[in-house]
């Protein structure tokens, strides 16, 4: 399982990169392998609506076991699945890069990062690095 200590890592290196980057104040949350929260910070000037972004985009992931980026395509390729899915779960969901899956070092999913904020690519990059700096694995 993903631990506190992992996703509060996760969050404040998330955020750092971020600022380091120049990047617009990114909210991070970080969800179990069963989409339920773990942890969650918005930064200074983010708006409150972000949340609801960073979990769908986390929460996609583990509910669907595939990334972001792999959400975005199969709904460009396929909206009909991701509207579906989405209507299974109570539109909870954003499919988009930024989720990221997060993996053990036996490769098993553990849980998911959501980063919003800034680009779909610049929260993803924040992501990784956030989970990287836990010593997990990270496919956005």
């Amino acid at each position: 399982m993903i631990t506190l200590e992992q996703a509060r890592t996760i969050i404040r290196r998330a955020i750092e990169v971020g600022a380091e980057h120049d990047m617009k104040p990114l909210s991070v949350v970080v969800v179990d392998a069963g989409g339920h929260v773990k942890a969650f910070e918005r930064a200074d000037d983010a708006p409150p609506g972000r949340f609801l972004i960073a979990h769908g985009k986390a929460y996609g992931c583990v509910m669907l076991g595939i990334a972001g980026s792999a959400q975005r395509d199969r709904a460009e390729a396929q909206p009909y699945f991701v509207n579906a899915m989405n209507g299974l779960f109570g539109g909870r969901f954003v499919p988009v890069p930024g989720g990221v899956l997060v993996r053990d070092r036996e490769g098993r999913v553990i849980g998911a990062v959501g980063v919003t904020g800034d680009t779909s690519e610049n929260d993803a990059m924040a992501a990784l690095a956030g989970i990287d700096a836990a010593g997990l694995a990270g496919e956005a």
